[in-house]
């Protein structure tokens, strides 16, 4: 690994989750650098705001390849040319193949607006309001083949209070998102967050339970 951990990120969106990464390392509570940004969507804001910030940003449609297989093969060698220590889905909306993350395991991360193993995929939010949860959040996890499914490294949570609608409740979820992820990844990046076969480990013992973040700091 490098001495200053190099980060790939995903993204497909407007890339708060980003700009959170790119703040966090000019202010140093993140110790890594941003080596590229990857994405499927070439109007995806989050590529803007890499190249305002002088970092190399890359978009490939997915209607010029093939199959998902031959799209994903050539993001990865995009992503593997900038010699990432790890990959970060931030707003990446694609799902990934096996193959493809087979030889990153363990150093590829995702951030999802829920609390996995709840509400996987899309629409989390309103998904939760159904369903009647008095609490929801966020999860940053080990990406593997299954949606959503790889093991949950770090948590948020918060309450869904009367009279939320999908907005209020996801700009409350978005607002623990960005100090989950960046302590999650500020373990990760100096070793202190492995994953070992199936199960996570911080600082050498193996979670029983994601870490949770409470006033902004992680703790078991």
């Amino acid at each position: 690994m490098a001495a200053i951990p190099r980060l790939a990120v995903l993204a497909s969106g407007r890339g708060s989750n980003l700009q959170a990464i790119l703040d966090a390392v000019a202010e140093g509570r993140l110790h890594a650098r941003v080596a590229g940004v990857f994405g499927d969507r070439h109007k995806a804001f989050a590529l803007e705001r890499a190249r305002d910030a002088g970092i190399p940003a890359q978009a490939l449609r997915p209607r010029d390849f093939a199959s998902r297989s031959e799209f994903d093969a050539a993001l990865f060698a995009a992503v593997a040319a900038v010699e990432p220590d790890f990959i970060v889905c931030a707003g990446y909306m694609r799902l990934l193949g096996a193959e493809a993350i087979a030889p990153w395991e363990g150093r590829i991360v995702n951030i999802h607006p829920s609390l996995l193993p709840a509400f996987k995929g899309l629409d989390t939010h309103a998904r939760a309001l159904e369903a009647g949860m008095a609490e929801h959040g966020a999860s940053l996890h080990f990406v593997s083949a299954d949606l959503d499914g790889g093991p949950v490294i770090a948590q948020a949570r918060v309450p869904v209070l009367p009279g939320d609608d999908a907005d209020a409740l996801a700009q409350r979820v978005l607002a623990v998102e960005h100090p989950l992820m960046i302590s999650a990844l500020e373990l990760l990046c100096t070793g202190r967050i492995r994953l070992r076969g199936a199960a996570v480990e911080f600082d050498g013992q193996v979670l029983q339970a994601p870490l949770q973040l409470a006033a902004n700091r992680l703790r078991a």
